[in-house]
């Protein structure tokens, strides 16, 4: 159980996330946010031996200095990190949350795993879930609107990401799914992640045969 001090934090960080994000037009909105939050507690009920807390926190602060969300990384966590050194928190739950949004993202893991706490598995779960199933469909394009990617190009082959700079860089719209969202269910860490990702990755693989087939005007 969370106590009263923690609860009020967490009110605090969600005040600060909802401002930050308020312009997000890339699919990492609040919206975005408050469903790895619900999916990142939910895991987290099946993991008891780990921290609610900082899985909260974490679920709510991971995009907030994502260089691919905003402008100045830099100057983005320097306001994080004044804004944290302002709420009650401890040195080593800052610590700890600072691991984990600085080390989950699928960019991030590309060449190497980076290890993760428990609770950074759970939320970097959360997060992979809402990139797949219906959601993550939907986000998919609209991330691929804002950076003017096309739909689809059946003469552009989907790549093998080998770095940040190749994740980074434009392809179609189409092509994300099998360079990322395809291979998050393999990625998951938890078993009641792992559970939640069969069957929004079933509802990928049938999305993108049916987008295929119609492409053709089958």
């Amino acid at each position: 159980m969370l106590t009263e001090q923690q609860q009020q934090i967490i009110t605090n960080i969600y005040d600060y996330v909802c401002i930050k994000l308020a312009n997000d037009t890339t699919g990492h909105d609040i919206a975005h946010i408050e469903r790895v939050v619900k999916l990142a507690k939910h895991i987290q009920s099946f993991e008891p031996q780990t921290n609610l807390f900082i899985v909260i926190i974490s679920a709510y602060l991971h995009d907030v200095i994502d260089d691919k969300v905003i402008e100045n990384y830099q100057s983005a966590r320097n306001d994080l990190l004044a804004f944290m050194a302002q709420q009650p928190i401890t040195q080593d739950e800052q610590l700890a949350i600072f691991s984990i949004i600085d080390n989950m993202s699928f960019s991030k893991n590309l060449t190497k795993q980076r290890a993760l706490s428990r609770e950074g598995q759970i939320v970097q779960d959360a997060d992979r879930l809402d990139a797949m199933g219906a959601i993550g469909i939907g986000r998919a394009f609209y991330y691929g609107g804002n950076k003017h990617d096309s739909m689809y190009d059946p003469n552009i082959k989907p790549r093998i990401l080998k770095s940040k700079a190749d994740y980074r860089q434009s392809n179609t719209i189409i092509n994300h799914f099998y360079e990322k969202l395809l291979l998050l269910k393999d990625k998951i860490n938890t078993p009641e992640g792992k559970r939640l990702a069969e069957q929004r990755h079933h509802f990928l693989i049938e999305f993108v045969k049916r987008f295929e087939i119609e492409w053709e005007g089958e």
